[in-house]
């Protein structure tokens, strides 16, 4: 015997009881009832029906002053969904009204099937939406199902999947079972769970069936569940005996008070128990003793003596500490109780002789709208009333039972995303207030992408790292975005920053190392040009025109200078002058070298016998092509610039985590001709210096303008390839370091052997000594 299914059956007598007390509905009217026992079972539920809708008079509590009718006007049942269905679909072509307690198949609602059938208790679709927003809500996206296979169990998990694939949760597995199915099928189910890896199971189950299912699970238990339960068992006392589910949670009916509903529980005497089959089992199976006189020998039990005390009893039927499902029924009674009123009562005088018929009853309950107890009862157009669930924790209490705690609420009422609500902290089933974690794959921190696994569900993914120059800056998130060209990725690449900008600064080791370089050349062209100065009426600085000579050193001091230019934060102004003054000062110092070697080369043909070619290539001649030289270079870099001038650029291309901030040429073929004019008047230096190489002087200024040559070609040569593989910022340190290196050659090769004997050897300053006669030797 179901000891709760016969406290639902017994609060129908206390309401009705308490109806025909009342001075306010149906005063002078005295409501009857039948009860029966459809045992949960579908065959007799349609006898039931079949009994109902017939009149037949097979009961178990008759009143003899009940008007007879070919069918009863209403009807409170049933507890199962199943059942119920049943009985509705014989009953409502006849136009009999149903108003159950405890049936929550959604399928209830549709009134083209179910046209006459009510319920005090929500409908699954509720219970569904609520579970998976529960699952939601506690990050679990990764969950077992199991559920009765019946309407009950089948409707509700349909419409619980349904509600998880919105929020985004995925099911391993969805297992059906009834308890009159197969051992064999109830064994496998219990399988399926053992060895799955979700840690959360959706129980969509009614209590029968959960109870075999928990029996099997308990002789070979799994690791630690998490169950999420429905209304059907969660809130069923009998259930707490399993410990597999302690710290269960779920949506129960809330909890109410019925005040004198417990008297009138234990005011049953072994007399009134033996007027009624029901109450008789229930006398029996509580105190293990026999209601007969005599000792029934096929029970084998002692007769009862009279010592019985229901207060003493410790089962679902005397526990009225969780009257949530047994309220429902107090509504529907009192419910059809109002309907009735609205069809034989006018204000406080009612008319016993009127015939009441089921479809009356039916209209009257589609208008019912009343507060009982604060508890205020109405039905929508499907017959439903609103949805309000308690949420339901299973926790272990100091004397080591465990109970049901509730510890939030869900009201399908209120605005979407505010229908749930935590008040109290939830006992896991590992006994901490901790969140278990019930996941197919671990959330995807920001920096990564979601990607689903090949043949699995959306919830099971691998973490895959966002692609240079890209970020996501969510968790779970299911693409990465790129940045903007002038940002990049940090390296947990969940934002994007601004990529640093690098050029060639003046702070760093590399900026201050060329620089220095740089002044130290021009310091020393300066300090050459004042030893010359000094020594400017002497043999070896008027061999070979001094005017060149300073000159020479002037543009040289102006090369070791142009490359200051290149170093610092590129700008509009200083793009098109370091390119332009180093075209032009090293095409002078180019020319100045050229002129020198075609003095020399003039000089010793002049004294051939004859000869007067000095006088076409006398000081000013040589002034003048100097000047023709360096003329051209200007208009060349004055073309260059008004054409497509030099300009800052921010190249992104080279690399991609950073800026390089550089002077883009404008004109590749103004940079190439500016380069070009000074190779070509070098080469043309070069050849010269060396035709005049084995001059028989014994300073031959030739020699050492040819191997100041051959360093300058060299380093030229050299910087071409360097300059166009060079990354970044070391382009343009190529670039210094080639200006640099051939000004430092022309320098050492040109004018250090004069300084030398002006400083250390100034006996061989002298005009006999520069024009004695040497050896020839080959170079």
């Amino acid at each position: 015997m179901d000891f709760r299914e016969l406290r639902f059956a017994r609060a129908l007598q206390f309401t009705v009881q308490e109806i025909n007390n009342s001075s306010d509905l149906l005063p002078g009217i005295t409501l009857g009832y039948h009860i029966y026992d459809s045992c949960a079972s579908v065959p007799m539920a349609i006898k039931v029906a079949l009994q109902l809708a017939n009149g037949l008079d097979l009961v178990f509590n008759n009143t003899d002053s009940c008007v007879k009718s070919a069918a009863v006007p209403a009807l409170v049942g049933d507890s199962a969904s199943t059942p119920a269905v049943t009985i509705s679909r014989l009953l409502g072509p006849l136009g009999i009204p149903q108003v159950s307690h405890y049936a929550t198949c959604a399928c209830l609602s549709d009134k083209r099937q179910h046209p006459t059938f009510f319920r005090t208790i929500p409908s699954d679709h509720h219970q569904a939406a609520a579970l998976a927003r529960m699952v939601k809500h506690f990050g679990w996206t990764w969950i077992g199902a199991v559920c009765s296979d019946s309407d009950y169990g089948n409707n509700g998990m349909a419409s619980f999947l349904k509600a998880a694939e919105q929020e985004g949760i995925c099911v391993e597995y969805s297992e059906a079972y009834y308890r009159t199915q197969p051992h064999s099928k109830l064994k496998r189910v219990a399988d399926v769970i053992r060895k799955s890896s979700a840690r959360v199971i959706v129980a969509f189950v009614a209590a029968g069936d959960m109870r075999f299912l928990l029996e099997e699970l308990s002789q070979q238990p799994p690791s630690p569940i998490q169950w999420i339960g429905s209304e059907a068992w969660v809130t069923d006392p009998q259930m707490l005996r399993f410990n597999l589910c302690v710290g269960a949670v779920g949506v129960g009916i809330p909890r109410s008070v019925i005040p004198g509903f417990r008297n009138f529980l234990l005011d049953l005497s072994p007399e009134q128990a033996l007027k009624f089959p029901l109450l008789t089992e229930f006398w029996e199976s509580s105190f293990s003793c026999s209601l007969k006189r005599q000792t029934g020998s096929s029970t084998g039990m002692p007769a009862c003596d009279g010592t019985e005390d229901l207060q003493a009893l410790q089962n679902p039927y005397t526990d009225t500490s969780q009257l949530r499902v047994t309220k429902m029924v107090y509504k529907a009674t009192y419910a059809i109780a109002h309907a009735l009123h609205g069809i034989i009562c006018k204000e406080k005088q009612c008319d016993k002789n009127i015939k009441v018929e089921p479809r009356q009853v039916l209209d009257q309950l589609k208008r019912v709208n009343f507060t009982k107890n604060n508890y205020s009862v109405s039905f929508d157009i499907n017959g439903d009333p609103v949805a309000t669930y308690e949420l339901v924790n299973w926790q272990v209490q100091g004397d080591g039972s465990v109970d049901f705690v509730t510890v939030g609420q869900y009201d399908a009422s209120k605005p979407k995303g505010q229908e749930f609500s935590l008040s109290k902290s939830i006992i896991w089933y590992d006994g901490s207030e901790k969140v278990p974690v019930s996941v197919c794959s671990a959330s995807c921190p920001p920096g990564t992408r979601k990607a689903v696994k090949k043949g699995r569900p959306i919830c099971c993914y691998d973490c895959i790292n966002c692609a240079d120059g890209e970020v996501s800056n969510e968790t779970d998130s299911l693409g990465c975005h790129k940045c903007l060209p002038e940002y990049w990725p940090n390296n947990e690449k969940d934002k994007c920053l601004p990529k640093p900008v690098e050029f060639l600064s003046w702070d760093e080791i590399l900026g201050i190392i060329l620089a220095a370089f740089s002044i130290a050349g021009s310091l020393a062209a300066l300090s050459i040009t004042l030893v010359f100065y000094k020594n400017r009426a002497s043999p070896i600085v008027r061999a070979n025109n001094s005017e060149l000579s300073f000159l020479l050193l002037f543009s040289l001091t102006l090369c070791f200078l142009c490359s200051l230019t290149f170093i610092g934060r590129p700008t509009e102004w200083s793009c098109m002058l370091r390119h332009t003054a180093f075209g032009i000062t090293f095409v002078l110092c180019i020319s100045c070298v050229l002129g020198k070697t075609i003095v020399v080369l003039m000089a010793f043909k002049a004294t051939l016998p004859g000869s007067n070619v000095m006088k076409w290539f006398g000081p000013p001649q040589q002034r003048l092509s100097v000047f023709g030289f360096t003329f051209v270079q200007v208009i060349i870099c004055v073309l260059w610039i008004k054409i497509a001038p030099p300009f800052p650029y921010n190249n992104m291309q080279h690399y991609k985590e950073k800026i390089i901030l550089e002077c883009s040429l404008g004109s590749a073929i103004g940079f190439w001709v500016v380069l070009g004019y000074i190779g070509l008047l070098a080469f043309l230096c070069f050849v010269l210096a060396f035709l005049a190489r084995k001059l028989p002087d014994n300073f031959n200024e030739a020699k050492f303008i040819t191997f100041s040559m051959l360093i300058f070609c060299a380093v030229w040569i050299t910087f071409i390839p360097a300059y166009v593989s060079s990354p970044g910022k070391f382009t343009v340190a190529v670039e210094i370091f080639a200006i640099l290196a051939s000004s430092f050659g022309l320098i050492l090769c040109i004018f250090a052997p004069k300084c030398f004997i002006i400083v250390f050897r100034p006996e061989q300053n002298t005009k006999k000594h520069l024009m004695a006669k040497v050896p020839t030797k080959a170079l």
